[in-house]
């Protein structure tokens, strides 16, 4: 009888759970098609895309005289982003998005980043419509297939498109970083990207890696020196000089528009969890990319051409590279073995071997030496491995 009940129960709450979902997608159709309607593109065809990595998706919309454009569906079910005045201890326990500074797919951020990139002379889409209140935009559409990634694939100059990135981001950084834009009648902060984002980003390597891989075992002893070890990198970080950092500036997030010119052939579709970062980070994301290899003379040609258009030290970089790569790697690691531990997603399994082995690059810099010790002494495979 209590495995009778215990099954009705699960039951129940199972048909519960489906009603409650059935109810939400209805509710969510009705205000798109509110918004469709205020917005002029009620009469448009509307084609779901893949989904995005995080909450939003995306559908093109085609007019009958063939105009298209993109609906952002962004709704409100993330916690809410950090705001300038909140305190470290509101922000851990505040949740993720307050911890690491994201925009929580707010719509509001990508059309305060959008237009102010388009301001200057960058490709970000043209926002036409946007409703921060129900998290819905339309925006202007680049068109399929032009992603980096895509091109490359079916055989695109690799090393032209990687050069036309960096120089596009050498650009971006020369420019005064802003610190409050606003956009559909929100003000959305531009905060840096400080010690306490850091930190829990790159904590996902000892939090989560040995779990995902028992050859790592981290003692009390081993965890002291992995405290110690970040914490250095972390003021090595805070050292560095600042720039708006993109964040999410990679193979998969650019758009190739060579009929435009200088930094407006690459097309910017991810840029809403902007922050006050650093150069190296961008360039990280860019020529360390966790999903493709980067061939070498894509990426030394990428960071020459860095380098030569804003003249900076080629030493000071690299190092600014290594650390911040190191940063990066560590929580990149940490966020794959999460995902495959906690939530079997079993294709990031693929991504492991080239983003440790990136790893283990960074730290082979001597700057990064500290942490490089820690790793052999409780990771070492990952160093042998790569």
């Amino acid at each position: 009888d209590q495995l009778n009940r215990a099954k009705e129960r699960a039951e129940e709450d199972a048909r519960r759970a489906a009603e409650k979902a059935a109810q939400q997608l209805a509710d969510r159709q009705a205000e798109i098609e509110a918004f469709l309607t205020r917005t002029g593109w009620a009469d448009a065809r509307l084609d779901w895309l893949n989904a995005d990595a995080s909450t939003r998706r995306y559908g093109r919309l085609t007019r009958a005289d063939s105009q298209t454009a993109l609906l952002m569906d962004a709704p409100l079910v993330e916690d809410d982003p950090c705001t300038p005045d909140m305190s470290e201890e509101e922000r851990l326990a505040g949740g993720w998005n307050k911890q690491s500074r994201l925009a929580a797919s707010r719509v509001e951020a990508y059309a305060a980043l959008a237009g102010w990139l388009r301001e200057h002379g960058f490709s970000a889409p043209e926002i036409m419509a946007g409703d921060p209140d129900f998290g819905l935009a339309i925006i202007e559409d680049f068109g399929s297939q032009k992603e980096f990634a895509r091109l490359i694939e079916k055989g695109a100059d690799e090393v032209e498109l990687y050069t036309a990135a960096a120089s596009a981001l050498a650009d971006l950084h020369a420019l005064d970083t802003p610190r409050e834009l606003h956009a559909l009648g929100r003000t959305w902060p531009i905060l840096d990207f400080d010690a306490l984002a850091l930190d829990v980003n790159a904590s996902l390597f000892a939090n989560w890696y040995p779990k995902f891989d028992p050859r790592m075992r981290l003692t009390e002893k081993a965890e002291a020196r992995w405290e110690r070890e970040l914490s250095a990198l972390i003021e090595r970080a805070e050292a560095f000089p600042r720039e708006l950092t993109l964040r999410d500036y990679h193979a998969e997030n650019l758009i190739w528009l060579p009929e435009r010119d200088g930094r407006a052939r690459i097309g910017l579709l991810d840029f809403q969890d902007a922050v006050v970062g650093w150069d190296a980070w961008d360039m990280a994301m860019l020529v360390q990319d966790a999903r493709r290899p980067v061939s070498p003379a894509a990426q030394a040609t990428a960071i020459r051409t860095y380098l030569d258009r804003t003249g900076k030290s080629e030493a000071d970089f690299l190092e600014r590279l290594a650390i911040i790569g190191t940063l990066n790697a560590l929580r990149i690691v940490g966020i794959f073995a999460r995902l495959i531990e906690r939530d079997g997603k079993a294709r990031y399994k693929l991504f492991l071997p080239r983003q440790k082995q990136l790893l283990a690059r960074n730290l082979e810099h001597p700057s990064a030496a500290g942490m490089a010790a820690f790793v052999a002494e409780t990771a070492p495979f990952i160093f042998e491995e790569a």
